[in-house]
């Protein structure tokens, strides 16, 4: 009797750790070739995107499929003017940041008083805004950083590149900062908001014990629960 015992004991010990272990194996999939747990640390992005929200990444929305079966099960899209991507920022590879596209490989892109022209044409942004009305212009006495947020360009997006900017046009280091973003470089789009929070400007800098403990306990008094499980676009 006693044996039997032992025996189901562990045949239900045996079944838990296998259905751990997969569990496990799935999770570690998901999150190395499908999706990417991301931060939002600074306010280049408001209003579309807050300080404190929580995103999952779709990794495979821009990734070419390896063999035609994918392609078919996992349609990918072409990145697009207007996408939001995430990307590694091109002057430390080690970060991740995300924009929105503003510009493809082959077009001209230009900022004259705060209004973004691609090949010309003025471009329509619903999304963007501007917490500073005042035009820095190329006639006045500002340093070149200064200048350039207002007045860029005209460039050509080279072969395998786009131009981004941040939504909030103001407050945002962008293409018109450190360049263009390559291709190779975009990791997958904002897929969906899963949590967020009213979280402090620096709150990305505060890494000590005390810091991460004050998080954790502003998490639910600061929630936004009105922006959780909202998709991104």
């Amino acid at each position: 009797m006693e044996k039997e015992t032992r025996k189901k004991d562990k045949g239900i010990f045996r079944e838990y750790f296998e259905l751990f272990a997969e569990t496990a194996v799935f999770v570690f999939f998901v999150m190395t070739f499908v999706v990417q747990a991301f931060q939002i640390p600074t306010g280049s992005m408001e209003p579309t995107l807050l300080v404190g929200d929580f995103l999952l990444v779709n990794k495979l929305a821009y990734t070419r499929a390896g063999l035609p079966l994918e392609g078919a099960i996992l349609p990918r899209k072409p990145i697009e003017r207007g996408n939001i991507v995430v990307f590694k920022y091109p002057k430390d590879l080690t970060k991740d940041f995300v924009k929105r596209v503003i510009a493809l490989e082959g077009e001209k892109v230009e900022v004259k008083d705060k209004q973004v022209l691609v090949n010309d044409k003025p471009l329509d942004e619903a999304y963007k805004v501007h917490i500073d009305s005042h035009v820095n212009s190329k006639n006045d006495f500002y340093n070149y950083e200064d200048v350039i947020r207002d007045n860029y360009g005209p460039v050509t997006v080279p072969a395998g590149h786009c131009f981004v900017m941040g939504d909030n046009r103001d407050n945002s280091m962008d293409s018109r900062y450190w360049g263009f973003v390559p291709m190779t470089s975009i990791k997958g789009r904002p897929w969906v908001i899963y949590f967020s929070y009213k979280a402090e400007r620096d709150a990305w800098q505060k890494t000590g014990f005390r810091d991460r403990l004050k998080k954790i306990v502003s998490f639910i008094p600061k929630a936004r629960w009105g922006r959780m499980l909202r998709i991104v676009n």
